[in-house]
């Protein structure tokens, strides 16, 4: 009996030959196959686009508590694909598009074991690689049916909608307004951002969505309805999009947009006159906005102004540079944001997180190696797409395909997908959850082999036992319960505490409630420590609000500052890399009169981070205890890099009248 045969007359006594069965059994079983992994395809795509609507409702996903339900959600879906496996095949048949993410993985998590010198950090920028590839598989495996690929796309061009309606009710109605009872920061005030914290990345995500749009709209042979209202949804998307005033995804659609002839078409003369044409008409929307929406004025006459980017560009730079000091492995998973401070230019004050150009930050992470193994897995499924998209949905005969619809759309995918790629450039939208789950589910949709053809002929690589699937989808629960919820428990409180913290030291709050909130923020952090201890910047975060406390109830400053030193010891064995953790420490040893076991401490953070305004305060109070003209000259330091810093300036008049 072939292998074929045996695949799919299995289990014993469920109809196959090997038990005598009829062959009206054996149809009875194909039809039962067929049937249950229909409803599986449904329950995998619904639980990918749940997940993919939880994580863009609640700004882009990227809040610990928002990742742990996706999470979940992704993880539910892949369970539902691999049991869909077993019973189809009694193993598990892998595409090989799938396989080219799974060298990045490895590397990634190996890097995480030996080179980051943040691993906390590190392992949470691993999961969101992870779950990206874990959508994409999902997707790539269990969608076969034209009608399942087609509500995938229409729910997420729903989801857009709904953007566009938010993005619209903050630019005329609410400027401030954002989701989940937060208001928007003064910075993006005047531009839409929707679902998201950040203009940016709503951009992101309705560049993916309007190619595709697009195409639907222009698709030959379509009717005038299905044309009509496809181009209006593509209107509104292409609105949303303006209202960002996102120079960097304008730039990025406009240049997907011109290309898109020649990925589409076969012959060189028709993708110059095409290409010619977009360019044309692109020419003219942007000339149109420029003379007629102020907003759109203003923000290319930046541009100009500015020769391209300022802020951003001091951010690449440093990528680069922390590049050049590790440039095979990199420096190490979720480092940069870290070792950023290496080479902070003088009078730059934000915390970037990231390098705003994933390339960078992917290059200053994990090296080339990490990089070339990133690149490599997106330009083969860049060339698979392609092929496909152009190739079309058609049967071996010529004739078109029940699935042409699918065709246009694989094509806009591509598009919109270049457009996601090239604002890669100048944003960290891989770093936004949402926007890395709706790439790859469009990835996959956009690589998915065409369900016209006959299954013999879409090709596979690994067909493995059943033992296989089923240990996986083990793992990927017992993961998820066991490692990945309990560590985006402890960011999420360790996060509801820093805020508190920040919002205490802005707006402090009466002395008699000054302790008991205090108190409440380290019982938040101390429940963080035990569901991660891990965690360095939780132990480092209680160690900040045990010295707040020890200034808050003196009788108890000798025990807290002691707990606060022990803390920051836990996070320094973390990590020796962030200099807050060191100031932490010092802080708490100048509580027990360590003066200078803390001088140690506190010129070892600036040794880390000498440009860091805030810093220099710390070690001027240090000082200040015992070294008043050392404290003064350490003030005219910090408010060189920070002339406006506050405490830097009341220490200051407090040393000047001391002095009197």
């Amino acid at each position: 009996m072939s292998r074929m045969n045996s695949v799919h007359n299995w289990p014993p006594g469920r109809g196959g030959p090997s038990s005598g069965a009829s062959g009206e059994a054996v149809d009875d079983r194909k039809t039962d196959e067929s049937r249950i992994g229909a409803v599986g395809e449904w329950v995998a795509a619904g639980l990918v686009l749940a997940g993919v609507w939880w994580t863009t409702l609640r700004l882009g996903g990227y809040r610990a508590e928002t990742m742990a339900v996706a999470a979940s959600l992704s993880t539910a879906a892949a369970v539902v694909w691999l049991s869909i496996e077993v019973w189809r095949c009694r193993g598990l048949q892998l595409q090989e598009l799938a396989l080219a993410t799974v060298p990045f993985l490895a590397y990634a998590a190996a890097n995480v074991w030996w080179v980051t010198p943040v691993p906390w950090l590190g392992w949470m920028d691993w999961l969101g690689w992870a779950q990206m590839a874990l959508v994409f598989w999902v997707i790539l495996h269990t969608v076969r049916r034209a009608a399942v690929q087609e509500a995938l796309f229409w729910g997420l061009a729903a989801l857009g909608m709904v953007a566009v309606v938010m993005a619209v009710y903050q630019r005329f109605a609410d400027p401030g307004w954002l989701m989940m009872g937060r208001r928007q920061v003064p910075q993006f005030l005047g531009r839409a951002s929707g679902p998201f914290g950040i203009p940016n990345s709503l951009a992101a995500f309705l560049n993916l969505l309007l190619p595709p749009m697009l195409a639907l709209t222009f698709q030959r042979g379509a009717g005038v309805v299905r044309r009509v209202f496809c181009g209006y949804l593509a209107a509104l998307l292409a609105g949303g999009i303006v209202l960002t005033l996102s120079r960097g995804a304008w730039l990025a659609l406009g240049v997907a947009l011109v290309a898109w002839p020649w990925i589409a078409l076969r012959r060189g003369r028709r993708r110059w006159l095409w290409s010619l044409a977009v360019a044309g008409a692109l020419a003219l929307a942007v000339a149109a906005l420029y003379l007629n929406a102020p907003p759109v004025h203003e923000r290319l006459d930046r541009l100009v102004h500015d020769r391209g980017e300022v802020s951003r560009s001091l951010l690449w730079r440093a990528a680069w540079k922390l590049f050049l000091d590790r440039p095979v492995f990199g420096t190490g998973a979720g480092s940069y944001d870290v070792l950023f401070e290496r080479y902070r230019p003088e009078r730059f004050w934000d915390r970037p997180g990231w390098a705003h150009n994933d390339y960078l930050n992917t290059l200053s992470d994990y090296g080339l190696a990490g990089g070339l193994l990133v690149v490599g897995a997106a330009a083969w499924l860049f060339w698979q797409a392609g092929g496909r998209s152009r190739a079309g949905s058609k049967d071996p005969a010529g004739t078109p395909g029940p699935s042409h619809r699918l065709a246009a759309v694989r094509s806009g995918l591509v598009i919109g997908l270049a457009a996601f790629a090239l604002q890669l450039l100048v944003d960290f939208n891989l770093k936004i959850p949402a926007l890395a789950q709706t790439a790859a589910v469009l990835a996959a949709l956009a690589a998915l082999p065409d369900g016209s053809r006959p299954p013999a002929a879409r090709r596979r690589l690994f067909e493995l036992p059943w033992i296989v699937p089923v240990g996986a989808a083990g793992v990927l629960v017992l993961g998820v319960v066991v490692w990945v919820r309990p560590l985006n428990r402890a960011e999420a409180l360790r996060g509801e505490a820093r805020e508190q913290l920040e919002d205490w030291v802005a707006h402090p709050p009466p002395a008699a409630e000054r302790g008991r909130r205090l108190g409440k923020a380290c019982d938040q952090l101390r429940q963080a420590i035990s569901l991660d201890p891990r965690n360095a910047r939780a132990w480092s975060d209680l160690a900040d609000a045990l010295i707040q406390r020890a200034h808050a109830e003196p009788d108890r400053a000798a025990a807290l500052a002691r707990e606060a030193e022990d803390a920051a010891s836990r996070a320094l064995a973390q990590s020796r890399s962030v200099a807050e953790f060191w100031v932490q420490r010092g802080r708490a040893l100048d509580l027990q009169g360590r003066w200078r076991d803390a001088w140690a401490d506190f010129t070892a953070a600036l040794a880390l981070a000498p440009r860091r305004a805030d810093l220099w305060y710390y070690y001027a109070y240090h000082l200040s205890l015992r070294d008043a003209p050392s404290a003064q000259a350490a003030l005219a330091t910090c408010l060189g890099l920070d002339p406006w810093n506050g405490p830097a300036l009341a220490l200051r008049q407090f040393l000047s009248d001391r002095t009197r």
